[in-house]
């Protein structure tokens, strides 16, 4: 059963601008699926949370909730789906349990009602729940604001980027905490810039420009890398790079962390062993390191985003 489906949704900010999302087809999201969305800052990711979240209506197409029209229906929507916007959103000025108290009685609910929904959660805040929300870390604010969207037990749940500038500990706890409602149901769309919670989804999207590149599992993604990937380091990293993108067989170069990835063209007629010998006899490279390695999602991302 699919939890949500998009038709063609299109929206855009003013004439003569590229559309912020402009997913043309037909995509569908089933229930009790974690579905991920990949992409940098402007790639429509948060418009598209907007508008499946009612609060921005389309410019053409339409999406469903829950069988709901986003248009029509947008009063029954919210009443079922769980919103984490990008930005911290709560009152920075009430305290934590009184944050919590006021969105429970948006729904016409009780902390109590739904504790057990949250509890694995909140035990963390509990003892900070007399302190004013704006004075919370970055981890204590994303796991009040967790809370906010689930206290009343939605079938649906979207986070927009929730793990941005928050500490290792609190990213590995909030995806332990997804996890578990996964395991219990809920649907969850969840947008992030790290591949390796992209991992931990049953399929993503990759977008950019609003559109999306690639739809499919992590592994699957992976699978259809159908190019030769080398790993590259030397002494001078930037006279390399540009040294790499001014070689014929390569297709694409790219920082990748400490290292140089380069996409090898099809046709190309050499190994990792060929490339070291080029850079360090014709480049005057030292102490230079190659090897092939196995593509990741992000080499995935860099590699269709041209396409």
């Amino acid at each position: 059963m699919d939890s949500i489906v998009i038709h063609n949704l299109r929206k855009s900010y003013g004439k003569g601008r590229l559309p912020a999302v402009d997913l043309a087809g037909e995509y569908r999201i089933g229930k009790g699926e974690m579905f991920g969305i990949i992409g940098p800052d402007g790639a429509g990711k948060t418009t598209l949370f907007r508008m499946l979240a009612t609060l921005v209506s389309p410019e053409s197409g339409k999406a469903e909730i829950e069988g709901l029209d986003i248009v029509k229906d947008y009063r029954k929507i919210r009443t079922i789906l769980g919103y984490m916007p990008d930005r911290f959103s709560l009152y920075p000025d009430l305290s934590v349990k009184e944050n919590l108290e006021f969105f429970a009685s948006v729904f016409g609910q009780s902390i109590d009602r739904n504790s057990s929904l949250i509890e694995n959660i909140y035990c963390r805040l509990r003892p900070f729940e007399n302190r004013m929300a704006g004075k919370l870390s970055g981890g204590m604010k994303q796991k009040l604001a967790l809370c906010c969207s689930l206290i009343h037990s939605p079938s649906v749940l979207f986070l927009d980027e929730p793990t941005t500038g928050v500490d290792p500990s609190s990213r590995r706890e909030l995806w332990e905490n997804l996890a578990h409602l996964k395991a219990n149901g809920m649907t969850i769309v969840v947008s992030t810039a790290y591949m390796d919670e992209a991992d931990r989804c049953d399929r993503v999207a990759m977008m950019k420009e609003g559109k999306f590149l690639a739809v499919d599992s992590p592994r699957a993604i992976v699978s259809k890398f159908d190019r030769k990937l080398i790993s590259v380091r030397s002494d001078e990293m930037f006279r390399l790079l540009n040294d790499l993108r001014s070689m014929d067989v390569v297709e694409k170069c790219y920082t990748f962390g400490d290292s140089h990835h380069m996409v090898l063209k099809p046709d190309a007629r050499t190994d990792a062993g060929g490339i070291a010998s080029v850079l360090e006899q014709d480049f005057g490279h030292r102490n230079v390191s190659v090897s092939e390695i196995s593509a990741t999602l992000e080499d995935c991302y860099m590699n269709l985003e041209d396409k």
